[in-house]
C-alpha cells in the first residue's frame, strides 16, 4: 500500500475549496495511493483560548501547554476541526475516520527538551501504525489531530507538522503540506517563480542566496531530515486551487516537490 500524509494547518482551511476533498476522496477511490490527513488548528485554538478565558503564551513559536490549555486544545483539534473535516470528505462522497493521537494511543509521546517552559508539549516516540492500517483495509480515510499520550497517561500537544512527519515515516509515504502558497518561489520582476523540484544542494544553494529564508528555512530542513528517515518524498502544495491536489498527485507541475537528490523521478 502506497500511503501520502497530508498536513492541513489551521490557518488555510477555510480557503479550501470543495475540490480538495473530492480530491481526496477521487484518490483513495482509484486505489494507488491511500490519503491520510493530519490537521492544526491554532487560530480556533487561540479563539477558544480567549473566549474561555484561558491565558496563553509562546515561546520560541510553541505554545505553552499546561492541562488547562489542553483542555481546550483537545476540544478544537479532535472535536470542532476533526469532524469538520470528515464532514467535508462525507460530502464528497468518502468515507472518513476522525481520531485523535490520544485515540488507541496512536501516537505514543514524550515531552519535548523545552518542556520546563512549554509544558505538555510533545513529540512522537512511537505511530501505532497496525490502528491507521486497520481503518484503511475497512476503506477508511484517517483524519488524525496531533495529540499524543504517554505511559502514564498524559495528554500532550504535538505540533501538526511533526506529527505528519512521525506518520510517514513510519508507513515509508509521500508527505504533502498544504498551504496557501504556490510552493517554494522567488520573485523575478513581480511574478512568482515556483522551484518545483528541489534537491538538498539545490535547498542549501538557496538558503544560501536567502531565497530560502526566515520561517521557510526550519520547514525545508526538516522535510530533509524527514527524507532521510524513510519518507518517500515531502512536497508542499497549494490547497486553495481548484483540483490542484489532483493535478499535482498525478505529477503536474504544481507546487515543490523535494527530494534528496535530482536522480528521484519527479513522478
Amino acid at each position: 500500500m502506497n500511503y501520502v500524509v497530508i498536513k492541513c494547518g489551521g490557518s488555510v482551511f477555510e480557503q479550501l475549496p470543495p475540490s480538495f476533498y473530492q480530491d481526496i476522496v477521487t484518490i483513495q477511490q482509484q486505489g494507488d495511493w491511500q490519503p491520510i490527513i493530519v490537521h492544526g488548528g491554532g487560530p480556533l485554538i487561540s479563539h477558544l483560548l480567549q473566549q474561555t478565558g484561558v491565558e496563553t503564551q509562546f515561546v520560541n513559536g510553541l505554545r505553552v501547554t499546561t492541562n488547562e490549555v489542553l483542555d481546550v486544545v483537545e476540544m478544537a483539534l479532535s472535536g470542532s476541526i476533526n469532524k469538520g473535516i470528515v464532514r467535508k470528505l462525507s460530502e464528497a462522497k468518502g468515507k472518513a475516520i476522525g481520531v485523535s493521537g490520544v485515540d488507541g494511543t496512536l501516537f505514543e509521546a514524550k515531552p519535548v527538551e523545552e518542556a520546563d517552559s512549554l509544558g505538555f508539549v510533545g513529540e512522537v516516540t512511537n505511530v501505532n501504525t497496525s490502528l491507521l492500517e486497520s481503518f484503511v483495509t475497512q476503506g477508511l480515510i484517517p483524519v488524525v489531530s496531533p495529540l499524543g499520550i504517554d505511559t502514564s497517561g498524559q495528554r500532550y500537544n504535538i505540533n501538526a507538522d511533526m506529527a505528519a512527519s512521525a506518520v510517514a515515516q513510519a508507513l515509508g509515504a509521500k508527505l504533502c503540506f498544504i498551504s496557501d502558497i504556490p510552493g517554494i518561489y522567488h520573485e523575478v520582476n513581480g511574478e512568482k517563480q515556483v522551484f518545483h523540484q528541489l534537491d538538498e544542494g539545490k535547498i542549501e544553494e538557496l538558503i544560501d542566496q536567502k531565497i530560502i529564508h526566515g520561517g521557510m528555512i526550519p520547514k525545508v530542513q526538516s522535510a530533509l531530515s524527514a527524507l532521510y528517515r524513510n519518507v518517500m518524498e515531502v512536497s508542499i502544495v497549494d490547497g486553495t486551487k481548484e483540483h490542484g491536489f489532483i493535478d499535482f498527485m498525478q505529477g503536474k507541475q504544481i507546487g515543490t516537490r523535494i527530494a534528496l537528490t535530482q536522480e528521484v523521478p519527479y513522478v
